[in-house]
C-alpha cells in the first residue's frame, strides 16, 4: 500500500554530518527543511528519496539548507553521489502500515571478516529497538553495528498485516523478523525460532470473521490459552518453567458446528509445516499391521525433524477428523481381531510414549466423545477438550454475516434483510444449517430470474436480489437437527385448542409457569411434571401446547409409536439420545407420552420393561450439564401402576387432567357452534363426564348425518347437527 506523498523537491546530496550517524539509516537536513517532512500530528518525519526508498528524516545543524545527508549505502542504492541533485518528497504513512513480517539477508560491511555466530533472538530485539518506526522497502540495504562488527542487511521481504501485496512497511515492537545468511557470508544464524514472540504464528492477530469462523471467539480464546500460550514463548522460557507443550486437543460437539473448520484454520495460522489432515476411517486397513503402520507414518516427519533439529524443530500439526472411528474404548468392539485396541495403543505410544514428541500438535474431532478411550483423554494426550456447541444468537448473527458478506458487497442483498432478526428466529441452528439457510434463500432469488419455458434466456444479474421473504422461506425449509419438532407436536392436537373449563386452564397455566421457571431458574436445571388422567382427556395435546407456546429452541416428544418393533435396549438408546440432544440446547422440553406404553406395560401379570423403567428413572433424576435447563412432561393413564414401580416419585409435580363435566362440555360445544341454541343444553347433558377426545369423536360422527356426508356444511356453520342423531351417536360411543 502506498502512502500519501507531498510535493516533490530537489535537494543536493551531501555526506552524513558525523561518522557515527552513518549507522542510523536516517537522512539529515537543516532544521528549516526538517519542517517540510513532518507527518501531521506527530514528531515523525519521512521522505521518499529518488522514488526508491523511504527514510526517516532527522534535523542537524551541520547540514546546510537545501541539502540532504546520505550515507554511502543510501547513495549507492539511490544511484547518486555527493553534489548530485536528488528528488525528495514528504511521505505520510497510511493507516495499516505496520510490518508483521520482515525478512533480512545479512552480510558483513567488510568482506573477509572472520566467521561469526549471530543470535537471531537477541538481534531481532536490537533491530526492533534501533529501527522502531522506520520504514523498510523491499530491496533496500541498511548498515548497522552489532557487537562491535559492521553489518549490512538487505530487505528481501516485507509483509503488512491484512495486505497480500506490499513493497514497504514500518517496523514495530511486534514485527516478526526472519534472518537469512548465505554460506559465503561467514555468518551463522542461531535461535531463529526464538527471533520473535509470535514466531509460531503467521500473523500477529486473528480476525475470526476473516477466517470464516463465527460465534466461536470464547472457544478460540480457550484453545489459545491452553494449547498455544506456552509455544509463543522461547524454548528456554518453557524449559525454566519445567513444563511441556500441549500435544493434543479434542474438539467435540454436535455435527455442523464448525469443528473441522476451526481445526483447518488453526493449522493454516501456525507457522510450521503444512498440517496433515486425515479422516479416521482412512487410516483403517484390512491387512494385519497396516493400520498401525499408517498411524506411525503420520508421525514419521515429526520424529525425523526432532531427531535432527531438537528444540529448533518446526511444529507438526496432525488433524484427525472423525477420530472416534479409530479410537473407540478398548474392549468395546467385539470383532475378534483386536485391531481397534492396537490402533489406540499405537497412537498413545506416539503421543505420550517413552520417546514422546514435543513438536507435534494432534487435533482430534468427533461428534461422539463418549466413544473415545479414556486413556486418550487424560493430561499429556488429548488434554485440551473444547466443546464446540450450537451458536447463541450473537454467534448466529456473526455466521450469517460471514455467509452474506459477498452478496452484500456486490449489491445482491436486499435492504429489507435484517440479519439480527434472522439470528433470533434460527434458534438451535448449527453453523452448517445456517449456511444451508443462506443457500436456500439464494435459490429462491435465483429461481425468480429463471423461466421454465425458456432456460436459455439470458439472466439479468442486476435484478438479482435476495430478500427477507427468501430468508423466511429458507428458515421454514431448512430445519435444525436439534430444534423443536413442531410437526410432531401439531399432530398431537389436530383439533386445535379450545376452552375446556377452569380445571384444564389451571393445569395449562401451571405447566407454563414451570416452563418459565426452567427458563429463568439457576437452582432448578431440571423440572419434571406428570399429567395423569383417563385416556383421551387431552394430556398429550396439553403437553404439546406447552411445548409450542413456550417457544423453547428444543422440544421433542418420545412416544411408543416411534419405537414399534424395537428391542428394549434399542428403545433405551433412543430415549437416551433424545436427552443427550436436549443437553446440547440451553432450553429444552421433552414430552414422555404414554409412559406406560413406553414401559411395555401389560395389566395381566403385570408385565413391564424394568430396563426402560430404570433408564427413565435415572434420566429424570440426572442433572443436565451446566448452563442447560430442561423441562420433562410425562403423560399417563395408569397412575397406580407408575406409583407402584416408583416412577411417580421421579416427577416434581403431577396434575390430574379430568373428564369434561356438563358445564365444560357446553363451553366446548358453544365454541364449535355445531348445535342450534335450543339443543346445546341437551347435548351437553348427554356429554357429561366424557373425555375431550370422545367428545370430538361423537361430534365428528354426528356431523356426517344419518345418510353420511354433510360434515362440511356443519363445520362451516351453514347447518346444525340434528339432536336425535346426535343422541344415537352418543349411545354408540358410550356402548363401545
Amino acid at each position: 500500500m502506498a502512502g500519501r506523498s507531498g510535493s516533490s523537491a530537489t535537494m543536493i546530496v551531501t555526506n552524513t554530518p558525523a561518522k557515527d550517524l552513518a549507522y542510523t539509516n536516517c537522512a539529515y537536513c537543516s532544521p528549516s527543511d526538517f519542517r517540510n517532512f513532518l507527518v501531521s500530528g506527530t514528531k515523525l518525519a519521512f521522505a521518499l528519496v529518488a522514488d526508491a526508498f523511504v527514510l526517516s528524516i532527522c534535523s542537524n545543524d551541520g547540514v546546510p539548507n537545501g541539502q540532504i545527508g546520505l550515507n554511502a549505502i543510501q547513495r549507492r542504492y539511490a544511484r547518486v553521489s555527493t553534489g548530485d541533485p536528488v528528488s525528495v518528497t514528504r511521505f505520510t504513512p497510511p493507516e495499516e502500515f505496520t510490518l508483521a513480517l520482515l525478512t533480512l539477508e545479512l552480510e558483513f560491511v567488510k568482506k573477509g571478516t572472520k566467521e561469526e555466530q549471530v543470535d537471531a533472538a537477541h538481534l531481532s530485539q536490537q533491530i526492533r529497538k534501533r529501527f522502531n518506526n522506520q520504514i523498510m522497502t523491499t530491496g533496500q540495504k541498511v548498515t548497522f553495528e552489532y557487537q562491535g562488527s559492521g553489518y549490512i542487511f538487505t530487505v528481501n521481504q516485507t509483509s503488512v498485516e491484512g495486505q497480500e501485496k506490499n513493497e514497504r512497511g514500518m517496523i514495530s515492537a511486534e514485527t516478526y523478523i526472519v534472518f537469512e545468511a548465505p554460506n559465503s557470508s561467514g555468518i551463522k544464524v542461531v535461535n531463529q525460532r526464538e527471533a520473535a514472540s509470535s514466531s509460531i504464528f503467521r500473523q500477529k492477530e486473528f480476525n475470526l470473521e476473516t477466517l470464516g469462523i463465527g460465534g466461536l471467539s470464547a472457544e478460540f480464546a480457550d484453545i489459545f490459552r491452553r494449547a498455544f500460550a506456552s509455544r509463543v514463548f522461547p524454548a528456554h522460557v518453557t524449559s525454566k518453567l519445567g513444563i511441556k507443550h500441549v500435544k493434543g486437543m479434542l474438539l467435540f460437539g454436535p455435527p455442523g458446528t464448525g469443528k473441522t473448520l476451526m481445526a483447518r484454520q488453526i493449522g493454516k495460522m501456525l507457522n510450521g509445516k503444512d498440517p496433515k489432515i486425515v479422516n479416521g476411517p482412512e487410516v483403517l486397513s484390512k491387512f494385519v499391521g497396516e493400520t498401525e503402520k499408517n498411524v506411525r507414518d503420520l508421525f514419521a516427519d515429526a520424529e525425523q525433524d526432532q531427531r535432527t533439529r531438537g528444540d529448533q524443530s518446526d511444529l507438526h500439526v496432525i488433524i484427525f477428523d472423525e477420530i472416534d472411528a479409530i479410537c473407540k474404548s478398548r474392549g468395546s468392539t467385539r470383532d475378534g481381531t483386536g485391531v481397534h485396541d492396537s490402533i489406540v495403543n499405537q497412537l498413545l505410544t506416539k503421543i505420550d510414549g517413552v520417546e514422546s514428541l514435543n513438536n507435534v500438535l494432534l487435533i482430534g474431532m468427533t461428534n461422539r466423545r463418549d466413544l473415545l478411550d479414556e486413556a486418550l483423554l487424560r493430561p499429556g494426550r488429548l488434554e485440551v477438550q473444547v466443546e464446540i456447541s450450537l451458536p447463541d444468537e450473537n454467534g448466529r448473527f456473526q455466521i450469517l454475516q460471514i455467509h452474506t458478506n459477498k452478496m452484500k458487497e456486490n449489491s445482491f442483498l436486499s435492504p429489507d434483510v435484517h440479519l439480527q432478526e434472522l439470528a433470533a428466529r434460527t434458534k438451535n441452528y448449527s453453523g452448517a444449517e445456517l449456511e444451508g439457510v443462506v443457500k436456500s434463500a439464494v435459490s429462491y432469488a435465483l429461481n425468480r430470474q429463471l423461466s421454465m419455458d425458456d432456460l436459455t434466456k439470458p439472466v439479468d444479474e442486476e435484478s438479482i436480489k435476495v430478500t427477507m421473504e427468501d430468508f423466511l422461506n429458507a428458515v421454514s425449509e431448512v430445519r435444525p437437527a436439534f430444534g423443536a419438532s413442531t410437526g410432531d407436536l401439531d399432530r398431537c392436537r389436530l383439533n386445535g385448542i379450545v376452552d375446556c373449563g377452569g380445571r384444564h386452564e389451571h393445569i395449562y397455566k401451571r405447566t407454563m409457569l414451570l416452563a418459565e421457571q426452567v427458563r429463568v431458574s439457576k437452582g432448578s436445571p431440571i423440572v419434571t411434571c406428570l399429567l395423569e388422567g383417563p385416556s383421551g382427556s387431552g394430556k398429550t395435546a396439553m403437553a404439546a401446547s406447552v411445548g409450542i407456546d413456550s417457544d423453547f429452541p428444543f422440544v421433542k416428544i418420545i412416544s411408543s409409536e416411534s419405537m414399534i418393533g424395537l428391542s428394549e435396549s434399542s428403545k433405551c438408546a433412543q430415549i437416551v439420545k433424545v436427552f443427550e440432544d436436549a443437553y446440547k440446547s440451553p432450553l429444552s422440553i421433552i414430552i414422555l407420552d404414554d409412559i406406560e406404553r413406553l414401559l411395555e406395560y401389560v395389566a395381566m401379570g403385570p408385565r413391564f420393561s424394568n430396563l426402560i423403567s430404570q433408564t427413565l428413572f435415572v434420566l429424570l433424576k440426572r442433572l443436565p450439564p451446566k448452563g442447560k435447563n430442561i423441562l420433562v412432561i410425562g403423560t399417563t393413564s395408569e397412575m397406580p401402576f407408575l406409583d407402584s414401580i416408583g416412577i411417580c416419585d421421579a416427577f416434581s409435580v403431577s396434575y390430574n387432567v379430568p373428564t369434561l363435566k356438563k358445564e365444560d362440555a357446553k363451553k366446548v360445544l358453544q365454541q364449535l357452534n355445531v348445535f342450534s341454541s335450543e339443543d346445546i343444553d341437551s347435548a351437553a347433558e348427554a356429554l357429561n363426564d366424557i373425555t375431550i377426545k370422545k367428545l370430538y369423536m361423537v361430534i365428528e360422527m354426528a356431523a356426517h348425518g344419518e345418510e353420511g356426508g354433510g360434515a362440511e356444511a356443519i363445520f362451516s356453520g351453514k347447518e346444525k347437527i340434528k339432536i336425535s342423531h346426535f343422541f344415537d351417536c352418543v349411545q354408540d360411543i358410550v356402548r363401545y
